[in-house]
């Protein structure tokens, strides 16, 4: 007796992203999960739809700034009190403490510079957008016009997509 091996994942392409939305809502209510959902653009309360869990890219964020902040100040102190001593009023002035205020614009922008370019480094390695990484993306449409959800196969999945609206199913 022949041995068939079903699918491990189940690809239906749609070309609306309300269906795509509406399809994941039905889909989950049903009890089905859901690994991943490609899609050429952001779609509004997706993450939600989906169950996927809060993002902490508030908290890296701010880490990000408190590195940029010690940085800019460690730089302002070095260069005030170290490196170059500046001579206010005629008068030698070797506390940052007091001159702070006039640091105020660097601070600020070195802590927005950190958060900023850290964040996209991050966005790169978490995503796998490095050089020497591997495409991630099972359809080149949907990157141009196509939403894609990829699940895994199991009972009733094939009927439920149809349901739902799925323009192609492609089993993998």
């Amino acid at each position: 007796m022949a041995h068939t091996e079903s699918p491990a994942l189940v690809r239906a392409l749609f070309t609306d992203d309300d269906v795509v939305l509406s399809a994941v809502k039905t889909l989950r209510d049903k009890g089905h999960s859901i690994s991943e959902v490609y899609s050429p653009f952001p779609i509004h309360g997706l993450d939600k739809a989906m169950g996927l869990k809060e993002t902490r890219l508030a908290i890296a964020s701010f880490i990000y700034g408190l590195i940029g902040l010690t940085v800019a100040i460690l730089i302002t102190w070095y260069m005030m009190n170290s490196n170059w001593a500046m001579d206010i009023g005629g008068k030698p002035s070797m506390s940052w403490g007091k001159n702070m205020p006039s640091f105020v614009p660097t601070m600020f922008e070195l802590t927005v510079f950190f958060a900023a370019h850290l964040m996209v480094w991050t966005y790169f390695i978490v995503n796998k957008l490095y050089p020497g990484a591997e495409a991630q993306n099972p359809d080149p449409r949907t990157t141009d016009d196509h939403f894609m959800i990829e699940m895994p196969a199991g009972k009733g999945v094939i009927p439920a997509l149809k349901a739902a609206g799925a323009i192609e199913i492609i089993e993998a």
